[in-house]
Parts: structure tokens; C-alpha cells; sequence
């Protein structure tokens, strides 16, 4: 499905932009696959769900809520992937209104074949682009909640490293520029690494402080699954800088 090419993570914090930008880590990752993958075993997560459970990671939600969710996201980003490139987004209500829990195994077959060709010029979130773009979105917000669902079934949630290494990358090179870009935080002016096992990358500008954790804790961590205090993860510089950088809407 994927493969990781390792890359040191030992440069100093603040080190030479140039050396910042070797210290990421480079996947080549088929999104595609992973998506067939992750909406896979979210599907048979939900047919074991009880409706109203709750997801905590998720607020108020159930388990029906969160299915629903899903579902009308993948018939919202094949929506997109079929508009043109320079068209706006299309509305997400009326996927929502159309869509129930029940609906997610069809829903999630509709994405997959607007993503047959993943050269097709299509609207996305950063304006002009190509399914392709879609594909490595839907991996992620897929991921992300098949965790929230797991941790409400309190069952086990195996996590393909290069898949949790591209959802922290994906927050490091779109989602964060993203929220910058749309006035939802300001421009960091003190940066973090975050290290895992297969490399490292810079959110924002030079870091002053490092996380280091696995690549699907440190994924958990960004989109505000789990505390910075968490045991997994070991923090060094300054703790204060990342707190207040990870309490900013990096994602949305």
C-alpha cells in the first residue's frame, strides 16, 4: 500500500529552512487503496455500533451521527470531484439532507468510483486540482473517525504507520496553511516538530519545541483526539510555545 522513506530527525530546533524541509518524511502512499481500506473496517465497525453510542471524540454525536456523517462526506467530496476545477464548492447540505447511517456502504462505493480517474480535474478545498487531491482527503477524515468509532466501541485500532504519517503530513502541508489562509488563526510565530519513528516534520515556522510519538498518536494529537500530556507522547523545548500552538484550530 505504501512505503516510507526514512529520514533523520536529529537537525536542531530552528535549524536552516532547507534543513527543516529534508527533516520531513517522504510516503508514497496509494491513496486510493488506503481509502478502500479505511472505509472497509470503518463499515464493520458501524454494523457493530449500537446507534446511540456515544462518541465522545466527536461531542454530542452518536454512533448513527457519526456514520451519517461519514457517509454524506463521501457523496459531498464525489460532488466535488465531478464539478469543474474552476467552479465552486458544491453546497454540503443537500448530500447530508439525502443521506442516513444506513446509506454508508453505498455512499463510500459512489466516492470510490468518482475517484477512478485520479487525474480528473475537479474543485477542492485549495481551489483548482484533481481527484487525486479528494482521495488523500477522504483517507484522512475516514481514518480520523474510524479511530473516534474505536475508541467508543473500546476495541482495538491498527493504524498502517504510512497511513497516520501522511494524515500528519496532510495537517502540516494543507490543513494548517489552510486555516491561515481562511483568517481561522493567525500565522504561528513559534514552531513544532513532530518526530516519529519514520521521520519528522515542521508545523509553522522554526520550531522551538519537539513531540515525539508514534505516527498515528502524533496524527491523534493534531486533530485533537489526544493531550499533549499524554504518556505516549514526549515533549522537549518549549512546552508552553506547543501547547499554545496545538490549542490554536490547526485543523477545522
Amino acid at each position: 500500500m505504501a512505503g516510507i522513506r526514512r529520514i533523520p530527525a536529529d537537525q536542531p530546533l530552528g535549524g536552516t529552512r532547507a534543513a527543516r524541509h529534508a527533516a520531513c518524511v517522504q510516503t508514497v502512499l496509494d491513496h486510493r487503496s488506503a481509502l478502500a481500506a479505511e472505509q472497509d473496517a470503518f463499515a464493520a465497525l458501524a454494523a457493530d455500533a449500537p446507534a446511540d453510542l456515544p462518541v465522545p471524540a466527536c461531542g454530542s454525536w452518536t454512533a448513527e451521527v457519526l456514520v451519517r456523517h461519514l457517509a454524506a462526506v463521501h457523496r459531498w467530496a464525489a460532488l466535488a470531484i465531478r464539478t469543474d476545477a474552476d467552479a465552486d464548492l458544491p453546497d454540503m447540505r443537500p448530500p447530508w439532507r439525502a443521506t442516513t447511517a444506513a446509506d454508508y456502504g453505498t455512499a463510500a462505493g459512489e466516492l470510490r468510483t468518482a475517484l477512478a480517474d485520479p487525474a480528473r480535474p475537479c474543485v477542492t478545498l485549495d481551489g483548482p486540482g484533481t481527484a487525486a487531491w479528494w482521495a488523500r482527503r477522504q483517507v484522512h477524515e475516514t481514518l480520523v473517525h474510524r479511530l473516534d468509532l474505536t475508541a467508543a466501541l473500546g476495541v482495538p485500532a491498527p493504524v498502517d504507520p504510512a497511513v497516520a504519517a501522511d494524515c500528519v503530513a496532510e495537517v502540516v502541508d494543507t490543513m494548517q496553511p489552510r486555516q491561515v489562509r481562511l483568517g481561522r488563526m493567525a500565522p504561528p510565530t513559534g514552531g513544532l516538530r513532530l518526530t516519529a519513528p519514520s521521520g519528522s516534520w515542521s508545523l509553522g515556522p522554526a520550531p522551538v519545541a519537539e513531540v515525539a510519538g508514534a505516527e498515528v498518536d502524533l496524527a491523534l494529537l493534531l486533530w485533537r483526539r489526544m493531550p499533549l500530556d499524554d504518556e505516549r507522547l514526549a515533549v522537549t523545548g518549549d512546552r508552553a510555545a506547543a501547547a499554545a500552538l496545538l490549542a490554536e484550530p490547526v485543523v477545522p
